[in-house]
């Protein structure tokens, strides 16, 4: 759980880990009775970290709460239970707490919230009916974004260098989501503490297009975006190739006003997301799908909430929507039916042909002149090829009455011949009984 938030308290590994738990222990007296009870396992757990030196405490948060971050020994330890290389673990984020970490406990609030871990209801049997019908709405509630593995917090974007050691003018994204099961192969995050400017926050999204452009050779020697030689996404389909998008979160702590920052920050990144008209959709070849929301919005109604704004767009929606292009889908959808349609069209006229032909061809086909069934294929094609008669090829018979015409006509002339020999036979005799010897002529 470190490995990914890099620090956090006791309830946020608790409420990730075994969430469960939130509904347990709801008879105590107080607020802060119930959270030291459901997080006890968790706080032994993380005492336990660091005696065998691979956590350390952080600091106090704003609230008051313990922090906890992993030492190089535990950043070591996690990358091998995330299966990660060091490279993508990033820094063991000390120090972090000496201000309160008032944005690391945000950035942990907004994956919380794309989350929602649900509770396992076997686990809350002996627990009162109000606490077993608040986990039964947890549980019912729409699903989250992938596991706790799908997240990385502080990822270095070198715009220049190399991911293990980034050059000036690139960004660091505050969550890296991936979660093509659940139908987001690649989202960027930015959590802002309504602390920094349009402009600041412009300076950054300019950052991650830099990025995104930055092309290097992969290990097929062709030039690739460097994103791509990391992480999957959509390949570039009919000539589009949108960037990565990218999510700002608003965590309204701050003095700035999220509704004036966010028209500003439109103006100020048109260029980044802008598309550009297509046949009755927008093309967003090589821009940003940037998307804005807020954190209470996120945690009351999660990723499937129509709480998401796309630059550009008007309404509010999902977040699977925000960072598509529906219109662009439905245009293809119709297109691709009409194209099915057409083919069927023309298979359906080019077997109405075949079967006209079939008709036609059967309408011709000769019948034996003897017995007046209709020639087979190959009893067609020999009389084509040879259609003049001769002594014993008939091309207006069948083969059968072909072979009886034949054998009666071998018949008649072994006939034939059996006859003239009796008849010479026949005229030897008497010849010879006309000529005895001694007998007078």
């Amino acid at each position: 759980m470190l490995g990914v938030l890099k620090v956090a308290t006791a309830d946020q590994i608790q409420r990730i880990a075994a969430p469960h738990l939130t509904y347990r222990h709801t008879t105590k007296a107080t607020a802060s009775e119930r959270k030291t009870a459901r997080t006890a396992s968790h706080a032994g757990a993380l005492s336990d970290l660091r005696k065998h030196g691979l956590a350390e405490n952080g600091g106090t948060s704003r609230a008051g709460e313990s922090l906890r971050n992993l030492t190089t020994k535990g950043l070591e330890a996690a990358s091998y239970e995330l299966g990660r290389t060091m490279s993508e673990m990033g820094s063991t984020a000390r120090g972090a707490g000496s201000s309160g970490a008032t944005h690391p406990m945000a950035v942990n609030e907004t994956v919380i919230a794309l989350l929602r871990p649900k509770p396992d209801l076997r686990l809350l049997t002996a627990e009162p009916a109000e606490a077993k019908a608040a986990a039964q709405a947890a549980v019912d509630a729409p699903a989250g974004v992938g596991t706790i593995s799908s997240y990385a917090t502080e990822v270095p974007l070198p715009a220049t260098g190399t991911w293990g050691a980034p050059g000036k003018g690139g960004a660091q994204a505050d969550i890296v989501l991936t979660a093509p099961q659940d139908g987001i192969p690649l989202l960027f995050i930015e959590v802002d503490n309504c602390h920094e400017s349009a402009e600041e926050i412009a300076a950054k999204l300019l950052k991650y297009s830099r990025f995104f452009k930055r092309q290097i050779k992969d290990t097929d020697g062709k030039d690739k975006p460097i994103w791509r030689t990391r992480w999957m996404a959509r390949v570039p389909e009919r000539g589009e190739a949108p960037h990565p998008p990218v999510l700002i979160v608003f965590n309204h702590i701050g003095a700035r006003d999220p509704n004036r920052t966010v028209p500003r920050l439109q103006e100020l990144t048109r260029p980044l997301w802008a598309g550009e008209p297509a046949d009755g959709y927008s093309s967003y070849d090589r821009k940003i799908p940037i998307i804005a929301t807020g954190l209470r919005n996120l945690r009351e109604h999660g990723p499937n909430g129509p709480v998401f704004l796309r630059f550009g767009r008007t309404h509010i929606q999902p977040l699977r929507d925000a960072i598509g292009n529906p219109r662009r889908d439905t245009v293809l959808a119709r297109r691709a039916e009409r194209m099915e349609a057409q083919q069927a069209e023309y298979k359906e006229q080019l077997r109405r042909a075949a079967e006209q032909e079939r008709a036609e061809h059967e309408a011709n086909r000769p019948v034996c002149a003897g017995c007046g069934t209709k020639f087979d294929n190959d009893r067609w094609d020999s009389t084509r090829l040879s259609p003049k008669p001769g002594q014993r090829w008939h091309p207006m018979l069948c083969e059968p009455c072909e072979e009886k015409t034949v054998a009666a006509a071998d018949q008649a002339e072994r006939d034939r011949v059996e006859a003239e020999a009796a008849a010479t036979a026949e005229k030897a005799r008497t010849w010879r009984s006309r000529f005895r010897p001694g007998q007078a002529t």
